[in-house]
């Protein structure tokens, strides 16, 4: 009798620890069952929203720690390295920078003396005149570089000109194409920009073979991919250069890889980008930072440090579909770069499903749900 009577108390009070499900659902939603216990469909869209509610601020956790910038931990915190860090702030923005400026000044000055009389003057010998600008590119993206202090290093045989392929890149800032360049003059797909960034896209860079998409534009994706179709065609053409994820990532992580670069029919060369936070943040955040700032973000910085590898090229397996193909080289490159793979699209970073979508999605899901426990 005793062991009965620990056996209900242990039961009331199991009852009484177990959650009352009321306290978790919207005020003025109640939980009604049919007298043979069956869960009726009102029941099972009344706890949906606050279900989404739940898994929805864990995707946003989980998906907008790809795209923010972690500062590191201060360091000057003390009374004997502050004044050290004084003096770091003097050397950088008082010298470093004014050199740098200086320097980058200088290599305009000799670009666009070069460039602009090549461009026009040697209208009618193309072979020519594309080999020049290539070489001009490649030079003012070193002064580029130059005014970072970067650091950089390749490893991996350079890239050749070679038609029927193509070579991706996670993507952490448009300085990507900047260190990418300066060692092979590269054909780029890049989002259209605004203001000074969209003129040398349309002047400068457009002579490189470059591809610009608006992606608030649908019908841009049919132009661009005729587009890159007939680019990698091409033997004389500049190698085209795609980053996949279509957006930047802060290079802690890879978000998913866009199909099209692996449905051209053409080999996949992988480059994997990896910056070293010690000096600096290379990510550029394009929704709190305009490219510029983000430039002299870098110019006042002791350097910036980066490892390059060109991995080996991979081509479509007999039976993989174009999106396993990306999920491949995607492995590839996260594995070399020590980067995290997440299974988001880094297009929702720019654009969320509408309310009413999810809650069509919520409702298929209840009475999917539903047809379920009644096969029970």
């Amino acid at each position: 009798m005793n062991n009965l009577g620990t056996l209900k108390t242990s039961s009331s009070e199991l009852d009484l620890d177990r959650p009352n499900i009321e306290d978790y659902l919207p005020s003025g939603s109640t939980i009604q069952q049919e007298p043979h216990g069956k869960l009726l469909l009102h029941d099972l869209l009344d706890i949906s929203p606050t279900l989404s509610e739940a898994a929805g601020a864990i995707v946003d956790d989980s998906f907008t720690r790809c795209f923010k910038s972690n500062p590191p931990e201060p360091w000057n915190w003390n009374v004997y390295l502050f004044p050290l860090w004084c003096f770091g702030v003097v050397i950088r923005y008082l010298i470093l920078f004014p050199i740098r400026v200086l320097g980058l000044t200088l290599g305009w000055i000799i670009f666009l003396s070069s460039f602009i009389p090549v461009h026009f003057l040697l209208k009618g010998h193309d072979k020519l005149r594309r080999s020049i600008e290539r070489s001009l590119v490649e030079m003012m993206c070193s002064f580029f570089v130059a005014s970072w202090t970067g650091v950089v290093k390749y490893h991996g045989p350079r890239p050749s000109r070679r038609p029927k392929q193509v070579f991706v890149a996670n993507h952490t800032s448009m300085i990507d194409f900047i260190i990418l360049e300066q060692m092979t003059a590269f054909a780029v797909i890049m989002q259209k920009h605004p203001g000074w960034v969209g003129l040398l896209q349309g002047t400068i860079l457009e002579s490189l073979g470059c591809i610009w998409f608006n992606r608030t534009e649908a019908k841009d994706r049919e132009i661009v991919a005729k587009k890159l179709r007939d680019h990698v065609q091409g033997a004389d053409n500049n190698p085209l250069l795609i980053f996949p994820e279509g957006t930047c990532v802060n290079n802690h992580y890879t978000v998913m890889f866009k199909k099209g670069a692996f449905e051209l029919g053409c080999t996949v060369c992988p480059v994997a980008i990896k910056y070293n936070k010690i000096f600096v943040d290379a990510f550029w955040n394009s929704r709190k930072q305009s490219f510029t700032m983000h430039l002299l973000q870098l110019m006042t910085s002791w350097a910036v440090v980066c490892d390059v590898w060109y991995l080996e090229p991979q081509n479509l397996k007999p039976g993989e579909t174009p999106i396993e193909f990306a999920e491949r080289v995607r492995d590839i490159i996260s594995v070399r770069a020590g980067l995290k793979k997440v299974p988001w699209d880094g297009y929702l970073k720019y654009s969320r499903p509408s309310p009413k979508h999810r809650e069509r999605k919520q409702q298929n899901f209840a009475e999917s749900v539903l047809r379920r426990l009644e096969e029970k």
